[in-house]
Parts: C-alpha cells; sequence; structure tokens
C-alpha cells in the first residue's frame, strides 16, 4: 500500500515538474522586428525633393539719364540749378559735361565740379541732351562735337533741349531748321538764321526738341523736359 502511494506520488510530481516547464498563459509574445531597408546600390544617388522656384520678381526700372552741357566759365546759374532740380526729383540722373574737368564758375557764382568732357558725351547713354545757357554757352556755337551731339540727339530721337542763348548752338548744328524755337531775344536773329520760327514764348516745344528764352523760364523748361521723358517710356 505504501509503495502504491509513493508511486503515485512520484508520477504527479513528475507531471507537474512538466507542466512548468511551458510558456505560462499569461506570457506575451515580442513584437516582430522591422526588416531594415534594402541597401543602395553603391554608386546611386537617392532621389531628392525638387525645389520649388520662388515668385518671380519684376527687374527694376531703369534709372534714365540726362546730360547737362555746361560753359566752362559763365554758364547761368538759374539755367543750371533748376532743371537739375526739377530732373532729380522726377527720378532722373543727371550728368553734367563741360569743355573742363576744372571746377565751372557760374555768372552768379555757382560753383559745379564737370563729371565729364563734353568730347566724351555718347549720346546713347542719355535719354536728353541739355544746353545750358548764359554767356559763357557762346563758347559752343561753332563747336563741331557740340552739332555732332546735338544732331546725334535728333537722330537717335533723344529729348534735345538748349536756353537762352544755347538755342544758337542748335540753330548753327542744323537741327533747328523748320522747327518753333524761342531764344534770349539778343540772338533772335542767329536762331531764325539756322531756318526756326522764333516765337518769342518763355519755352517752346516742337516734337522732342525744346527751348526756352532765359532764366526766368528754367524751372519750366526743367518740366516741360521732364514730360517729354515721360513719354519716351
Amino acid at each position: 500500500m505504501v509503495k502504491k502511494i509513493l508511486f503515485w506520488t512520484t508520477i504527479v510530481a513528475f507531471l507537474m515538474f512538466l507542466m512548468g516547464c511551458g510558456p505560462s498563459a499569461t506570457e506575451v509574445a515580442a513584437p516582430p522586428t522591422k526588416a531594415a531597408p534594402p541597401p543602395t546600390p553603391t554608386g546611386v544617388v537617392p532621389p531628392t525633393a525638387t525645389p520649388q522656384p520662388g515668385p518671380v520678381q519684376p527687374p527694376a526700372p531703369a534709372v534714365r539719364r540726362v546730360v547737362l552741357i555746361i560753359a566752362h566759365k559763365g554758364f547761368r546759374d538759374e539755367e543750371y540749378h533748376e532743371p537739375r532740380a526739377v530732373l532729380e526729383g522726377q527720378g532722373f540722373q543727371v550728368t553734367v559735361a563741360s569743355s573742363s574737368l576744372e571746377m565751372a564758375t557760374g555768372m552768379l557764382g555757382a560753383r559745379v565740379q564737370p563729371d565729364i568732357l563734353v568730347n566724351d558725351i555718347v549720346v546713347s547713354d542719355y535719354a536728353a541732351v541739355v544746353f545750358v545757357g548764359g554767356v559763357g554757352a557762346a563758347e559752343y556755337w561753332d563747336n563741331p562735337i557740340a552739332h555732332r551731339i546735338a544732331q546725334e540727339a535728333v537722330a537717335q530721337s533723344k529729348v534735345l533741349a538748349a536756353i537762352c542763348i544755347a538755342p544758337v548752338t542748335l540753330a548753327r548744328a542744323g537741327v533747328l531748321q523748320g522747327r518753333r524755337a524761342t531764344v534770349f531775344e539778343s540772338e533772335t536773329d542767329k536762331v531764325q538764321a539756322g531756318g526756326a520760327t522764333c516765337t518769342g514764348e518763355s519755352v517752346v516745344r516742337d516734337g522732342l526738341i525744346i527751348t526756352a528764352n532765359g532764366p526766368g523760364a528754367a524751372r519750366q523748361f526743367g518740366e516741360t523736359i521732364a514730360a517729354a521723358l515721360k513719354e519716351q517710356k
């Protein structure tokens, strides 16, 4: 009897041992590991995102340039200062040309440092060519370089302007033939000799040629030049 009890006790213990070796009911299986991406073949660059272009900016407007031609000695101060102030105030860039690069002096004491020589003017670089008056402006009346500049300005459809006695330069360059113009009263015959009709008005515009008769018309002269330039856009 005792042997039977020991036998069955041994059998039960053995079965309990076997049951303890397996996984328990509460044991959770580990999650499967994520497969690694396949390696990039040697020498192959992976594709990158194409950058998107930004908004297209409109080009900045070009600065329009005007050259003012003054006498080295004896230009008229107002006829230089007033048109320059009007033109720069409306966004135009002004270059000053003279027959010398030394300091130029005006009839009333103005002192202006020229930027370039008249001989170095390239008409195509400018939207307008302006001859300033004053007693010293007579130095350009018979100057072949000044005549060529005036002729090229007309040929290239540039604004061409002269004030006080400076319209004589235009007349002798042959660009006032058949045009309406004005000039300082004492020089009317010289302008008419060039084939112009002198009106006696303060400022006269005939196409792209603008003339004025003296310092009292300097501001209107500048405004008329600016208006003609704006029409050329």
